[in-house]
Parts: structure tokens; C-alpha cells; sequence
């Protein structure tokens, strides 16, 4: 939901605080995405440029937070290992993306009345409103 090239998409971060030192956010949630899409925790964090300790670390933290396991890891060995998320798992991940959705669906226009008014630091300048023509102040021709 957010990009570091200045582009059309806003940076936006939803880090929901869940309950006394517990929190969910973006890392989190892409860490189960990535476990999902690949099948294993080590390809999840390097994917994320993550160790694979971290990456471990943070999904026995969502495991112990939410009361039941939202990984399913088993041992590699000669047949490998692998993950995958569980349904409270896959309900996790799918209630945060549409919170994150619905977060950046109300703050639009706000956002965008923002951004409009967002200078330059490079230039010093207004950046350019959507459409690459700059808005001019009421009352000026």
C-alpha cells in the first residue's frame, strides 16, 4: 500500500495495536503473505530480506498472540520442510488487508487535498496536482 518513489500511491501504514504489546501491521501481514505464497518461512523472509531468525521470531509471536496458530510449520529433513497458514491464519491476513483497504478508501480525498499541497524539497516548488497541471490559488488569474 505504499511506495517510496513519490508515485500516485500514498504511503500508508494501518498498525493496528491489538492489545497490550501486541501489534499488527504491514510487516507482519506481508510476512503471511510471503508464507502463504511460497510455502516456507526461510523463502518468506528472504523475499523480505529478512533473516530466517527473524522471520522464525515473528511467527512465533503472531502464533503466541492470537491464541492458536496462525503458521503451520513442520521440520524440514530429507524431505524439506514447509509452511502454511492456517485458516485463523488466512482470516488474519484477510481481515487486515481490508482494513488496510478501507483505511485508504476514507482518507483519500484528504490525502489527495494533502499531496496537493505538498512542496518540493529538491525545487522548493508545488508539486504538480494530478494530471501534471498546478492548481492556482482563488482569486488569481
Amino acid at each position: 500500500m505504499s511506495r517510496d518513489d513519490g508515485a500516485a500511491t500514498p504511503a500508508v501504514h494501518l498498525r493496528l495495536a491489538l492489545a497490550p504489546g501486541i501489534a499488527f501491521g504491514p510487516g507482519k501481514a506481508d510476512l503471511l503473505e510471503r508464507i502463504r505464497d511460497t510455502g516456507s518461512i526461510a523463502a518468506a523472509g528472504r523475499v523480505l530480506h529478512m533473516s530466517y531468525r527473524r522471520a522464525w521470531a515473528l511467527v512465533e509471536e503472531l502464533n503466541a498472540s492470537f491464541g492458536e496458530a496462525l503458521v503451520d510449520a513442520s521440520k524440514g529433513g530429507s524431505g524439506g520442510g514447509g509452511a502454511r497458514l492456517t485458516r485463523r491464519g488466512e482470516d488474519v491476513l484477510r481481515r487486515y488487508r481490508a482494513m488496510q483497504a478501507a483505511t485508504l478508501a476514507a482518507i483519500a480525498g484528504d490525502l489527495a487535498a494533502l499531496r496537493r499541497r505538498v512542496t518540493d524539497a529538491r525545487t522548493g516548488r508545488r508539486r504538480a496536482a494530478a494530471g501534471g497541471q498546478r492548481r492556482r490559488p482563488a482569486g488569481r488569474a
